[in-house]
Parts: C-alpha cells; sequence; structure tokens
C-alpha cells in the first residue's frame, strides 16, 4: 500500500474510519492512551509520537503550514526567476539591435532590416510575457466574472 499524505490533526477521524478504539490504537501505536487522546483534542505531541502514528496509519507527516509555506516560497521563487528571464530575454534584444541600428545610422538602407528585428523582438517578448506571467489567469477570469455577473 502507498503512503498517503495527510495532516495528523486529522487523527481521530482516520481512527474512526478503522473502526479502532483509542486503546487499539495506542497498542499498535506504542504510545498511551493518554497521548492519543490529547492528539486528538489538538494538544501538540512530540515528533516520535507522530512518526510512531504515522507508521501506523501508513502516512506521510504533514505540518500544513510549514506546507503552505514552502508553496508560498516556491511561488516566489517561480515569480522572481520568471523575472530574471524577462530581463535577460529584454537585454539580449537591446544587445542585438545595437549593430543593425549602428549599420541603420550608416547606411539608410539598412532601416528595413532594423526595424524588422525590432518588431520580431517585440514579438517573442510579447509572447514570452503573456506566458511567463499569466495575465489573464485565474484572478482575472475571477474579476470578469465577478464583473458580469455582480457577484461579490
Amino acid at each position: 500500500m502507498e503512503p498517503t499524505e495527510i495532516n495528523l490533526r486529522a487523527l481521530k477521524e482516520m481512527r474512526l474510519k478503522r473502526h479502532w478504539s483509542q486503546e487499539q490504537l495506542a497498542e499498535m501505536s506504542g504510545l498511551s492512551i493518554r497521548t492519543i487522546q490529547r492528539i486528538e483534542s489538538g494538544e501538540n505531541a512530540g515528533f516520535e509520537s507522530l512518526k510512531s502514528l504515522a507508521a501506523v496509519f501508513e502516512i506521510v507527516l504533514v505540518d500544513s503550514d510549514k506546507e503552505e509555506e514552502r508553496i508560498q516560497i516556491r511561488e516566489e521563487e517561480t515569480y522572481i526567476q520568471n523575472i530574471k528571464g524577462f530581463y535577460k530575454l529584454l537585454a539580449i534584444a537591446i544587445l542585438s539591435l545595437i549593430a543593425p541600428v549602428i549599420l541603420a545610422i550608416n547606411d539608410a538602407s539598412n532601416w528595413g532590416v532594423f526595424f524588422w528585428l525590432l518588431l520580431s523582438w517585440i514579438v517573442i517578448i510579447g509572447i514570452y510575457t503573456l506566458n511567463v506571467f499569466d495575465f489573464f489567469g485565474e484572478e482575472w477570469k475571477q474579476k470578469l466574472i465577478q464583473k458580469k455577473f455582480k457577484k461579490d
């Protein structure tokens, strides 16, 4: 059986779902009945106690606050990487346009090439921006629905 990930704060529901008494769970986990009662009532438990219970229920320990914090950090890091990628792409575009603009200034017949390159970079940067920054994501969708149907 593959271990599942669950918050141990739901200990009582997991125990009742299996039709176990507190005494049975205490015996299987090697903990006292009082420890089981304390955890079920929401009091803190030691890490070793939680590990014993996780083994009995074949689950992975999860601290919901820490998990939310990890998700938030991951989203922040992704956003920063996207910003860095945008600036790198912008820098490459600017650097790649220096030579064509110098050539165009020296020879007017090169302005067409410069403008085509400029237009190409604008399209590439625009596509990158729309894909990475998700301007039309879930938040935009919810605002549009609320505006159209006057939902609060």
